[in-house]
């Protein structure tokens, strides 16, 4: 049974209120595009009492969700998991949607699966269940046991603003600055403390609104010292797209997050000590590296 890292970052709800639900942070997926061993694809999941949220489904995604639930965390059976949002269609953010459609409901989900992203996700979802037609048609058909409400997908293509909202959770997307295309980050209001996930970005004007008194910041990174090793191509790219460990510091001394949570880490051959040395230069608050199947 895997080892699981709990640690609260808790900027204003007060410890002693038995009565709050608490929500946790469980990371899927801390990797990136890079093919590394000990980090699966992107993807956290919220929990909040029996419920999982999941952002992002890399690959690797319900492996990590079993583990999780193996150590302890029931919502992320997999079999519950149900709701999903997506920031953006890179394949290292969506590669697990298939094992999200299919392997929960193989193994007997019997709620469909809603999942919110940005445009293109339909088309995609639908194309996973035309390539799988003939497994699933064997599973309702065949001699294997299978309901038929399981493997089905709801999609929502959505817009910035407030995108889902139940008993447990708020959501609210806002646009990020990762390429041609529409990506996203989401702020998730739950009942014991407000969390902001910023999917994969460069710095833009609407993160300081999005992202401000926020008790959790889960943000990708790049060394920016390691940054100068890089052909000019990919320096160009990263430098559009992404937020160095520099830039971030100097957002959240403005933003002023209770908790930094760094995923999507590009170190490029430095360590994570001097990823977080470099935000500390302009941010004195609290920042942590997040590893799979760590719990905040």
């Amino acid at each position: 049974m895997p080892v699981l890292m709990v640690k609260l970052g808790l900027k204003y709800r007060d410890m002693n209120n038995s009565n709050q639900s608490i929500s946790k942070i469980v990371f899927l997926g801390t990797g990136t595009p890079n093919a590394d061993p000990k980090r699966s694809g992107p993807s956290v999941a919220i929990v909040i009492a029996d419920q999982a949220y999941l952002i992002d489904f890399g690959p690797g995604v319900i492996r990590r969700a079993s583990a999780a639930f193996a150590a302890g965390i029931n919502a992320l059976e997999p079999s519950l998991l149900n709701i999903a949002f997506l920031t953006h269609l890179h394949s290292d953010h969506t590669i697990g949607l298939p094992d999200l459609i299919l392997t929960p409901w193989v193994i007997e989900r019997s709620k469909p699966l809603q999942v919110y992203g940005p445009a293109g996700l339909k088309s995609m979802t639908d194309h996973i269940i035309s390539a799988y037609q003939a497994d699933i048609s064997q599973r309702l058909h065949g001699p294997e046991p299978a309901n038929i409400v399981g493997c089905n997908v709801i999609v929502e293509e959505i817009h910035p603003g407030e995108i889902y909202q139940d008993t447990n959770i708020t959501v609210h997307a806002f646009l990020a600055n990762h390429g041609t295309w529409d990506a996203f980050g989401f702020r998730l209001i739950t009942p014991d403390r407000t969390i902001v996930i910023s999917g994969d970005t460069a710095p833009h004007p609407a993160c300081l609104s999005n992202y401000k008194d926020c008790d959790v910041l889960i943000h990708e990174v790049y060394s920016t010292k390691a940054f100068s090793k890089l052909p000019a191509g990919w320096q160009e790219y990263h430098r559009k797209y992404h937020t160095s460990a520099v830039e971030l510091g100097k957002i959240a001394s403005q933003a002023n997050p209770g908790l930094i949570i760094l995923y999507h880490q590009l170190t490029w051959g430095s360590s994570i000590g001097e990823l977080i040395k470099e935000i500390r230069q302009h941010f004195p608050g609290d920042v942590v590296s997040a590893n799979d199947l760590d719990i905040y």
